[in-house]
C-alpha cells in the first residue's frame, strides 16, 4: 500500500476526516476549510493542487472509505515498533509524553504547549476537542508562547504595545488596549509580505549593484593611484631640474665673480709691491743724502727725491680713495669676500621661501591622503561667516536671526517675485550671499528634514534642485545619500544634527563632516575642478514643517 496516497497535500500529514472536493483530490477537512477561508473575499474557491476554481463554495462530504484505509493504516503504523532513527536526538524535539527512551515528535501543538510523536499525537486527530488546537513543525521554544505572569498560552496580540499577551492581559496589564487574536494579526502582517519581499528585493538589486561597482573600484584605484604617483614623479623631476638648473647658474655666476674680484686684488698687489720697492729706495736715498757733505749735490739730489715722494703721494691718496669707496666694479680690496656672505644669506632665504611655499601647496593634497583625522581646531582656522540671500530665499522659507537661519512654513511667505528666486516646483532652496573660494569652513545646526549643499549662482532657479545637475553638490541628511548630477553616493553611518563643510576652491576638494562635541567624523568627500566660485546652500523637505537650518557663528 503507497502511503503517500494518505497524505494531505496541505498538513503533509495522514489525512485526518478525509474529503473529497468536486475535482477529486482529497484533503484534511479542517485544511480544506483553512485554505477556503482566506480565499471567501474573492468568493471563488480554488483546488490547492489542480488549482481548478469552483463557486460557489463546494459542500464537503466526509470520504468513508478513505477514511477507513486511513485507520488501518495508522494501526499497522502503530502497531510497528519505531525504527531506529524514529529516536530522538540530542538535536531533535523530543515527544513530551514518552516515558524511557524518547521517540523524536512529529508536531507541537500551540494549546497544549507540548511536542507530540506519531503515537501521543493520535488524540488530537480523533478527539473533536483536541482537533480545534493548532498544530505546528515541532519546536523547541513552545514555552515562549506562554505568559510570564499568568502561565497561560498568548494567542492575543496587544497592537498598542505591539507584544503577544494572554487573555488575562487583555483585561488587566493591557485594558483598553487595541488587542486582536495572534491569527488574525499574523494574517494581516503576512498580507504584508509581499511589499516587503519587493522592498527587500529592490534593496537587494541596489546592494548587488552597488557590490558589483565596488568590486571594480579596486582597480580604478589602483589605476588613479598609478597615475597620480607617475604625475607627481614628473613634476617633482621637473622641480629638481629647474633647481638644479638654477643652483648651476648661481654657482657659475659665482666662480665668475670670484675669479674677478681675485684678479683685480692680484693687479692692486703688484701695483702696491712696486709702490713699496720704490719707497723704500726712496728712503735709502733719503739717509745717503743726509750724509752728502757736497752741497750743490745735495740740492740736485733732494729736487730728484721731492719729485718721488711726490709719486709716493699720489700712489697713497689713491688707495685711500679705494678704502674709502670700497669694493667696486673696477677694484676691490680683501674685503670683497664679504659679498659672497650675501649670496648665501639670499639662497638661504631663498630655501626658506620655497619650503613654505611648497608646504602650503602640498596641504590640500595630505588633507586628502592622510589618514588622521584632522581636527575641528584645524578647520576652524578657515572658518567663514555665511548669511541667506533674501533674493535667492523660496517662499516657503522664512529667513531669522541675521539671516543665518531659515526655517520651513507651511504659509505662502510674501517675497517680490525676483528672477533669482527659486521656485515652488520641488524643493525649498536658498542660496548664500557669499561667495567662496580659497579655503573655507562652516556648520550647519539642523533640526527635521534639511539638505547641506554648495552651488554655483548660474543654477536654474525654477526646477533646478541642488544635487540634481552639474552645478551643484549636495547632502541628504536624511536619506544619508551624497548627490551630484542626479547620482547618489550612500552614507554609512548616523549624521547628526550638526554638519560641518570644509572647501578648498583651488585644490577641488568638498568634505562633509558629522560634528559631535568630541570629534568630526568624515560622511563624504568629493575631489573635482571647481570653475566657478561657489556659494554654500539649504534645501527641505516640503512635506515635514517646522524644519530649520542655522548657520553657526564659530570662533
Amino acid at each position: 500500500m503507497d502511503k503517500n496516497a494518505f497524505v494531505c497535500p496541505i498538513c503533509l500529514d495522514l489525512l485526518k476526516d478525509p474529503v473529497t472536493i468536486p475535482c477529486g483530490h482529497s484533503y484534511c477537512r479542517n485544511c480544506i476549510q483553512q485554505h477556503w477561508a482566506q480565499e471567501d473575499n474573492k468568493q471563488v474557491y480554488s483546488c490547492p493542487e489542480c488549482r481548478q476554481s469552483f463557486s460557489p463554495r463546494p459542500v464537503l462530504v466526509k470520504h468513508i472509505m478513505l477514511a477507513s484505509l486511513v485507520e488501518q493504516l495508522k494501526k499497522t503504523r502503530l502497531s510497528a515498533p519505531p525504527a531506529d532513527h524514529c529516536y530522538a536526538r540530542p538535536e531533535d524535539v523530543s515527544c513530551d509524553v514518552c516515558t524511557g527512551r524518547k521517540l523524536k515528535a512529529v508536531q507541537s501543538c500551540l494549546q497544549c504547549v507540548a511536542s507530540y510523536c506519531e503515537r501521543h499525537l493520535q488524540p488530537h486527530h480523533d478527539a473533536a476537542a483536541l482537533q480545534k488546537h493548532q498544530l505546528v513543525a515541532p519546536s523547541h521554544t513552545l514555552q515562549e508562547n506562554i505568559c510570564s505572569h499568568h502561565h497561560k498560552v498568548m494567542d492575543l496580540f496587544c497592537r498598542t504595545d505591539q507584544q503577544s499577551i494572554c487573555y488575562l492581559c487583555s483585561v488587566e496589564q493591557h485594558k483598553g488596549h487595541d488587542t486582536v487574536s495572534s491569527a488574525s494579526e499574523r494574517a494581516q502582517r503576512q498580507a504584508e509580505l509581499p511589499a516587503k519581499r519587493a522592498l527587500l528585493l529592490q534593496s537587494l538589486q541596489h546592494k548587488e549593484k552597488d557590490l558589483k561597482r565596488l568590486q571594480q573600484e579596486p582597480q580604478e584605484i589602483s589605476r588613479s593611484a598609478r597615475t597620480a604617483v607617475q604625475h607627481s614623479e614628473h613634476r617633482f623631476k621637473e622641480m629638481a631640474l629647474l633647481l638644479e638648473k638654477k643652483r648651476s647658474e648661481v654657482e657659475q655666476q659665482i666662480r665668475t665673480e670670484e675669479k674677478t674680484q681675485l684678479n683685480q686684488v692680484q693687479e692692486l698687489q703688484l701695483q702696491l709691491q712696486q709702490d713699496v720697492r720704490g719707497l723704500k729706495r726712496s728712503l735709502s736715498v733719503l739717509d745717503t743724502l743726509a750724509l752728502t757733505q757736497d752741497h750743490n749735490q745735495f740740492i740736485q739730489r733732494f729736487t730728484s727725491l721731492s719729485t718721488d715722494t711726490q709719486s709716493a703721494g699720489l700712489v697713497r691718496s689713491h688707495t685711500e680713495r679705494i678704502k674709502k669707496k670700497g669694493p667696486t666694479s673696477q677694484t676691490r680690496n680683501v674685503t670683497g669676500a664679504r659679498g659672497f656672505e650675501k649670496v648665501t644669506r639670499a639662497v638661504s632665504e631663498l630655501r626658506d621661501r620655497v619650503q613654505l611655499t611648497v608646504e602650503e601647496g602640498l596641504a590640500p593634497v595630505q588633507l586628502l591622503l592622510s589618514p588622521a583625522q584632522p581636527s575641528r581646531e584645524h578647520f576652524l582656522q578657515f572658518a567663514t561667516h555665511i548669511t541667506l540671500d533674501p533674493i535667492s530665499v523660496n517662499n516657503h522659507l522664512c529667513l531669522s536671526d541675521g539671516k543665518r537661519r531659515a526655517t520651513y512654513m507651511d504659509e505662502h511667505q510674501k517675497y517680490p517675485d525676483h528672477p533669482d528666486r527659486f521656485g515652488d516646483t520641488g524643493m525649498p532652496q536658498v542660496l548664500s550671499r557669499e561667495r567662496l573660494t580659497g579655503r573655507c569652513y562652516w556648520e550647519v545646526e539642523r533640526r527635521g528634514y534639511v539638505g547641506v549643499a554648495v552651488s554655483y549662482r548660474d543654477i536654474e532657479r525654477k526646477r533646478s534642485e541642488f544635487g540634481g545637475n552639474d552645478k551643484s553638490w549636495g547632502l541628504d541628511c536624511h536619506m544619508k545619500t551624497a548627490l551630484f548630477n542626479s547620482k547618489e553616493s550612500q552614507i554609512s553611518g548616523p549624521i547628526g544634527s550638526r554638519v560641518g563643510v570644509y572647501l578648498d576652491h583651488s585644490a577641488g576638494v568638498l568634505a562633509f563632516y558629522n560634528v559631535s562635541e568630541r570629534k568630526m567624523r568624515l560622511l563624504h568627500r568629493e575631489q573635482t575642478t571647481f570653475t566657478q566660485p561657489l556659494y554654500a546652500g539649504l534645501w527641505f523637505c516640503a512635506c515635514i514643517p517646522e524644519s530649520s537650518a542655522l548657520f553657526l557663528k564659530l570662533r
